[in-house]
């Protein structure tokens, strides 16, 4: 017995069958991802960036934006002009037909202070110039004939158009043109014109025959045209 139970012992025992494989699990649902913000990174400025304003806060003006090809100035004219023919030309001739008209009735109504014929063996008295020259022979009562009647008026004469050269304001030539800028110039030119009234009002009316002085408020006026 036991040796038959020896034998089938050693006789090699039928497999056993493997157990069933297991069904591979259903894949479980991918949970939905959430993006998570990045931290900002922190940026440099360059010298770039700070000239890069928005358009909105820059003031432009219009030529910023326009291209300078596609300006076109138009310059405007005035437009309260007339033209010189008819209308300046035409009251011009108006004004000088009537200066012609009232000398051309002084000279019929008032008779020309004309005198003799001259006599060169007689010397007659001191005659009274015109208006116009009354001042010049006012001088030559006081200077000689040479300082009355050549250097003062020369002096006179030149002097008053050299006083705009001469001061010329404070910003240079064509500076401003205030009395309380000019005051040398207005100065000179008051005392020309200050000057060449005052000795003509003198040899008009306080002098007398022969050139004479005299008080127009005692003996009359003396007065040629």
């Amino acid at each position: 017995m036991s040796d038959d139970s020896t034998k089938q012992s050693n006789l090699p025992q039928p497999a056993q069958p493997a157990p069933p494989a297991e069904a591979p699990a259903a894949p479980r649902p991918a949970a939905p991802r959430t993006a998570v913000p990045a931290a900002p990174a922190e940026r440099r400025t360059t010298e770039i960036d700070k000239q890069r304003v928005p358009m909105a806060a820059k003031p432009y003006r219009l030529l910023a934006l326009v291209k300078q090809d596609a300006v076109v100035r138009v310059q405007k004219e005035p437009d309260d002009t007339v033209l010189t023919w008819p209308h300046l030309l035409s009251i011009e001739f108006f004004a000088a037909a009537m200066i012609s008209i009232f000398l051309l009735f002084m000279g019929l109504f008032v008779n020309a202070p004309l005198e003799e014929l001259a006599n060169g063996n007689v010397t007659p008295a001191v005659a009274k110039a015109p208006w116009y020259f009354v001042g010049l022979q006012e001088l030559l009562a006081y200077f000689h004939p040479t300082v009355a009647g050549v250097l003062a008026p020369t002096f006179i004469l030149v002097g008053a158009a050299l006083v705009p050269f001469i001061d010329r304001g404070p910003k240079g030539d064509g500076g401003s043109a205030k009395p309380s800028d000019r005051k040398t110039g207005i100065l000179l030119f008051s005392f020309f014109c200050i000057a060449g009234l005052t000795v003509t009002l003198v040899g008009a009316f306080f002098r007398g025959p022969g050139y004479s002085w005299t008080l127009p408020w005692v003996s009359g006026l003396e007065f040629a045209l």
